[in-house]
């Protein structure tokens, strides 16, 4: 389910409950699949498309979100260079490109934003964001002074970085990076060993990624006075998160908290009594900045009541208390396949809701 298609469901199963409550329904993502929709939905922005290069070469047509008031734009890079835009066959980092997404962020310019937040989950790239930087007019050279073409396999040929014909407008931009890890750019938490075998990436194709991020870090520092080779979620989306950075100035930042923020989310918890979040799966992993956690953190500081809702709870939630999530429950209601799980999802989650918001009123009539 999309975070508003879920939202939805979770405020039917609270009127279920309780028909005469008020319910604030705000859908918010972490960075990844859906941040255009959600901001859209939040800041009530304004929906365009535009049709870019996807992630091998084949033309998509992507959405990105404009709030004109606001003079931001939100730019979702899986929309454009997104690993679900490929069949199976095509999973290839070696050929893949973040081009499309430099064209998503050049016509959110060209739309008068002065200020982009760029989501980067979902890749299906591994090339440091020189694809997306090349849409923008960055060139990236070979020792004999050529351009290559801006995909992973180059990676290890870059030797120099041309900015003569970078566009001019960036300047005047600020850009914020919703990234949801902390990966380093390069080693065995970096952007290839940890997510290139997902993108397609054999052993082999790994290490030679591995490889030329690496030296993509030293010509950056060389030419470009910036040291990406340390930053905490340089790694993210195949490298995009360092690009970004590098190329761009952005600031990466917890995807979470910068939706948080641009919803003004403490402002519409307030007064309310419960707050519940949900997401496909809770484990140990949640609380590194998923959307739950950030929701629970934010409740937590209002002093209230937070429960998440999720499909299936793994190992170590226990940890998840003490950031502010008071209770974890599974919306499956019995046996279920992941094909069943998945196509009645929203009343699951709706049904699950009720229960919860029962059991929260029955708690109150009772102190």
């Amino acid at each position: 389910m999309s975070a508003l298609t879920a939202a939805q469901a979770m405020t039917t199963g609270a009127l279920a409950a309780v028909p005469d409550c008020h319910v604030s329904t705000v859908p918010v993502s972490d960075g990844g699949d859906g941040l255009t929709e959600v901001m859209q939905v939040g800041l009530g922005g304004q929906r365009l498309e535009t049709t870019v290069a996807g992630p091998r070469r084949k033309p998509v047509r992507a959405p990105f979100c404009l709030i004109a008031a606001r003079r931001l734009a939100v730019v979702e890079m899986a929309t454009a260079s997104g690993l679900a835009l490929l069949a199976k066959a095509q999973y290839d980092p070696m050929r893949t490109t973040t081009y499309g997404t430099g064209e998503l962020i050049r016509a959110a310019i060209d739309h008068g934003a002065r200020r982009i937040i760029v989501g980067i989950g979902g890749s299906a790239t591994c090339e440091g964001g020189i694809g997306m930087a090349a849409a923008l007019g960055f060139r990236f050279l070979d020792r004999d002074g050529v351009a290559v073409d801006p995909v992973g396999e180059s990676l290890s040929r870059i030797a120099a970085i041309d900015r003569d014909n970078v566009d001019p407008r960036l300047s005047g931009v600020s850009i914020s990076v919703a990234c949801d890890v902390v990966n380093p750019l390069t080693g065995s938490n970096g952007a290839s060993q940890v997510y290139a075998p997902q993108k397609g990436a054999t052993p082999a194709q790994v290490r030679q990624l591995d490889d030329g991020l690496a030296n993509l870090a030293r010509v950056i520092h060389h030419d470009l006075g910036i040291d990406i080779a340390h930053l905490a979620g340089a790694g993210a989306a195949g490298g995009l998160g360092g690009g970004l950075h590098a190329f761009l100035g952005g600031e990466l930042k917890a995807g979470i908290d910068l939706v948080l923020d641009a919803v003004d989310f403490s402002e519409r918890i307030r007064g309310t009594d419960l707050v519940m979040t949900a997401e496909g799966r809770i484990d140990a992993q949640t609380r590194f900045n998923k959307a739950p956690a950030g929701v629970a953190r934010y409740a937590k500081a209002a002093g209230l009541p937070c429960v998440a809702l999720c499909g299936s709870i793994g190992s170590g939630v226990e940890c998840l208390h003490d950031i502010g999530i008071e209770a974890i429950f599974s919306i499956c209601d019995g046996p279920l396949s992941l094909e069943m799980a998945m196509r009645d999802a929203s009343a699951l989650l709706s049904r699950c809701s009720t229960q919860v918001v029962r059991s929260f009123v029955a708690g109150r009539s009772r102190r």
